[in-house]
């Protein structure tokens, strides 16, 4: 029997499950490049921050369902630094789903939201060291747009993040 996909809206009951993910994904794709104790650190802070989040309610975040178990979010609006862009601010997939096409079909629900908002190009920063990242993007229409960023954790070097965008198609292209 296949999976069954299912994309919806994350609510405030939805933080612990987000925050869940979160951590482990980023624990998996940003802890090792991290000094140990900021890992844990990091570890920590994602899997308590998302009910503020979704409390305060300022971007969409959808969640991604395979047989009703959450396994990957995405956060998304505005771009905070290119005026007119769309930009997804977070996205993470649990690795217990990855290649499961979760990931995928939420990106997809994603660029349509943010299409369905008036943007017609979509930009986000992935880590340059992350090929797994970087093909995903890239398989999904991505392309690195030359602009580049270290981002400071408080301790051990610097992470270098890279800028990838795409034009969001028309509808039914």
């Amino acid at each position: 029997m296949q999976a069954v996909i299912r994309i919806r809206e994350a609510g405030p009951g939805d933080g612990d499950v987000i925050g869940e993910i979160h951590a482990v994904s980023w624990g998996v794709s940003h802890g090792p490049l991290c000094a140990p104790k900021v890992a844990a650190a990091g570890i920590q802070e994602r899997r308590t921050k998302w009910e503020a989040i979704l409390a305060e309610g300022e971007d969409p975040v959808l969640l991604g369902l395979l047989d009703d178990r959450p396994g990957a979010f995405a956060r998304f609006g505005a771009s905070s630094s290119r005026p007119g862009l769309g930009e997804i601010h977070t996205f993470f997939a649990h690795p217990d789903v990855w290649g499961s096409g979760l990931a995928p079909a939420l990106l997809a629900a994603t660029l349509d939201r943010l299409r369905e908002a008036g943007h017609d190009r979509v930009h986000l920063w992935t880590l340059r060291d992350s090929a797994q990242a970087r093909r995903f993007y890239a398989k999904n229409g991505f392309s690195e747009t030359g602009r580049r960023h270290d981002h400071d954790f408080g301790e051990g070097p610097p992470l270098a993040l890279v800028e990838l965008e795409r034009t969001l198609p028309c509808p039914g292209l």
